[in-house]
């Protein structure tokens, strides 16, 4: 099959969405016990999935982004999304297992235990620019918690869109998952329905819609958004180390990453010899940058033209743009090569906005009080990484700022770990995923108080007295 050939589907029958809403939803109240052999079987159906013909994948992202590195697509979709569900796959079974948790010492010899049990339909937005990881990572701990799940794909990617419907329809012919395709005003439909949770990943901006959206039926929601990651360098950091893990992880996807370095934060006198460096990287990495296999398109025109607008305007109001690469842009094939910008301020869209492209902002600081305080005057990134191997100032920016998660020393790993949540904070995103805080947000654990037949409540019923107060005073500390 030549996944350039499918055609993009067409806008999605909001009333027929609506139906596969109402019919998975009542299913869920018929039966609101999901054995662990249910979620088992899924979590294998889910593997099956991904496992097919797994070029095909490849085939379909490429398709959509005009090209995208074949390695890419494998290393950061294919590989971190079967990981999730092995791990779910391996866990659930303890995870989903009810509780003891002590009771309180005037309540015993009373019992209390803690009862994960599914939220019932799940909703899941996916973005385009990791469109299968960010699916079927989130559908992982959905379907281990005992959830139904619908999940919109982006309008930008349509082939994967496509394909991951027609495979949802094989593997899944219970009608347990289905895939929602369409544009932005099916999206906004999808968000609108009642879901029991709503899990949306894409910018800051499309996420206070999703909010609101929500907020007419009391749905909670999980944002998984973005924001301006720093990249701080330390006073006496190696530079050709940091220039490498910083540019490793901006130019992964093209900067088309929520969790990229959005700027560097480094000591004031070190911005040429950090731009020497990253263009020792650049050329090393990508030797033939707008032709190489390795290096992925922007993803569509609209997207090309407004990083381009970035560096006009920057360009404009005094920013010095360099070069990391002496290959020109290609438009007609959407290759844009990676450029610092040096003397940027916050008058800039391109240090206000998300920048979600290869372009590299170099902020200098004086002092390491000083770049903790430039951060701490920002929103709250969705992503921190620090270069750093004294302890002592690791521990001083660990500690003296709040981040959704953070690297050190590299980018991008700790969203590779199940065992670490992933989540923003304030303006990057509420709420946190994977592993098994995948699984605690698309469940409701549920508390449970058993009485004893022997117990001491009597003495607080009323008609109250003597008793009832020397009982008030013992328990709220009044003498």
């Amino acid at each position: 099959m030549n996944l350039h050939d499918l055609p993009a589907p067409s806008g999605a029958d909001v009333a027929a969405m609506r139906g596969l809403f109402d019919a998975m939803h009542a299913t869920t109240r018929l039966d609101p016990a999901v054995p662990r052999e249910w979620r088992v079987a899924r979590l294998e159906a889910l593997a099956a999935l991904l496992g097919e013909a797994p070029d095909a994948w490849v085939q379909a992202i490429d398709a959509d982004f005009g090209h995208r590195s074949a390695h890419e697509t494998r290393l950061a979709e294919l590989f971190p999304a079967a990981e999730a569900v092995r791990h779910a796959r391996r866990h659930v079974g303890a995870w989903m297992r009810p509780r003891s948790v002590s009771p309180s010492l005037w309540f015993r010899p009373g019992r209390a235990r803690l009862i994960p049990q599914p939220l019932g339909v799940v909703g899941i937005v996916v973005p385009w620019n990791y469109p299968l990881l960010l699916a079927l990572s989130p559908l992982a701990a959905a379907l281990a918690a005992g959830n139904r799940v619908m999940i919109k794909m982006s309008e930008f990617t349509p082939r994967t869109g496509a394909l991951l419907a027609q495979r949802v329809a094989k593997h899944f012919p219970d009608g347990s998952v289905a895939v929602v395709l369409g544009d932005a005003q099916v999206g906004a439909a999808f968000t609108q329905l009642p879901f029991d949770h709503l899990l949306f990943t894409g910018s800051t901006a499309v996420g206070h819609h999703v909010m609101r959206a929500a907020a007419d039926h009391l749905t909670p929601v999980t944002l998984e958004l973005g924001g301006k990651s720093p990249a701080i360098i330390g006073p006496q950091h190696p530079l050709a180390h940091a220039a490498e893990r910083i540019l490793v992880g901006k130019l992964f996807n093209a900067g088309q990453t929520c969790i990229a370095p959005d700027y560097v934060l480094l000591p004031a006198g070190q911005e040429e010899a950090f731009i020497a460096e990253a263009r020792a990287v650049v050329a090393r990495l990508y030797p033939q940058l707008v032709t190489t296999p390795d290096y992925t398109s922007i993803v569509n025109e609209r997207h090309f033209q407004r990083l381009g607008g970035y560096l006009d305007e920057a360009a404009a109001l005094g920013a010095q743009l360099r070069p990391l690469s002496d290959v020109p842009a290609d438009a007609a094939r959407r290759r844009l090569p990676p450029v610092a910008l040096l003397q940027v301020t916050d008058a800039m869209r391109v240090m206000r906005d998300e920048i979600f492209g290869p372009l590299l902002p170099i902020v200098p600081y004086r002092s390491l009080d000083e770049a903790l305080a430039y951060v701490n005057a920002r929103p709250r990134p969705l992503a921190l990484y620090l270069f750093e191997r004294d302890r002592r100032r690791q521990e001083q920016v660990l500690q003296g700022t709040v981040a959704g998660g953070v690297t050190v020393n590299d980018t991008l790993l700790h969203i590779t770990q199940e065992n670490l949540p992933f989540g923003g904070v304030g303006p990057s995103g509420m709420g946190q995923y994977h592993g098994y805080e995948g699984f605690r947000t698309f469940s409701k654990h549920k508390g449970v108080f058993l009485q004893s037949r022997l117990n001491a409540m009597s003495l607080f019923n009323a008609p109250y007295g003597r008793v009832i107060e020397r009982m008030t005073a013992l328990l709220t500390g009044r003498r």
